[in-house]
């Protein structure tokens, strides 16, 4: 006679994770409620930067990593966009350098100071203006310098070069529904993005073009994320009809961008 498995085995099912003090983390910060799927936070080996509540318009705190424990309510903010911000992502070639999204339909680069801000900041470096509806999606080029993509709800995604405030490159034809996120391959030369209609892309920005497409990669309707690996598979969160969590790994080189 057998006997079912009611509990499976796991190496990880007696792992617990030990929170740290309080003095080692970061207190009172009112985070924002703005109705949008974003991380609301971005941290590099200077800063923790996160999107907070603010009055007649949008702003973010940045912390020094060192600034543990209770955060002063008039701690000074970037608050220069006039509409809630929904993503924020650090420049991985200037730990001093930042790009904001926000619901006013601009994207906006700041510099911070080299020890973090004193008062509040207003004025960004630059401003990219070029969405029709909110920018809900920022992310740096990981490989060259100045060069930042940006995702709005007009389902348009546009490269930008940071330095001369120009537009690189528009993809307005490619997603037909409202993007979730983009993530960029590990040379930049393509980024993957996962979109309202159950569709992964995999998209060349300098040609324009769909490189490979993966329909209905999460059955389920709620929203999921697609990210690039460090070779070259994709790897997709979602949800099945049923609305239960799944994980997947795709192989972007197999025939029909299948399991890998």
């Amino acid at each position: 006679m057998s006997f079912r498995k009611v509990v499976r085995q796991s190496k990880f099912r007696h792992v617990f994770g030990q929170p740290v003090k309080n003095d080692q983390c970061y207190e009172d910060i009112r985070v924002s409620r703005v109705t949008w799927d974003s991380t609301f936070c971005a941290v590099n080996p200077k800063f923790l930067a996160v999107i907070v509540e603010a009055s007649g318009g949008g702003a973010f705190l940045v912390l020094p990593l060192s600034k543990t424990g209770r955060i002063d309510k008039a701690y000074p903010t970037v608050c220069g966009h006039t509409g809630p911000v929904l993503d924020i992502d650090w420049c991985p070639h200037n730990d001093e350098v930042i790009a904001s999204g926000s619901e006013d339909c601009t994207v906006m680069v700041w510099q911070i100071p080299e020890n973090g801000l004193t008062s509040p900041l207003t004025e960004p470096v630059v401003v990219l203006e070029g969405h029709t509806k909110r920018v809900g999606i920022i992310a740096w080029h990981p490989t060259a310098r100045n060069v930042l993509l940006s995702a709005g709800c007009d389902n348009v995604v546009l490269i930008w070069n940071v330095g001369t405030a120009e537009e690189l490159y528009r993809l307005d034809s490619l997603h037909p529904d409202l993007i979730y996120n983009v993530s960029w391959n590990r040379n930049g030369s393509l980024f993957c993005s996962a979109c309202k209609d159950k569709s992964v892309r995999i998209i060349d920005p300098r040609r324009g073009t769909l490189m490979a497409e993966r329909e209905k990669a999460h059955e389920g309707a709620r929203p999921m994320r697609a990210i690039f690996l460090a070779d070259g598979k994709v790897f997709t969160t979602g949800f099945s009809r049923m609305s239960e969590r799944q994980l997947a790994l795709w192989d972007p080189g197999a025939r029909r961008f299948c399991l890998a």
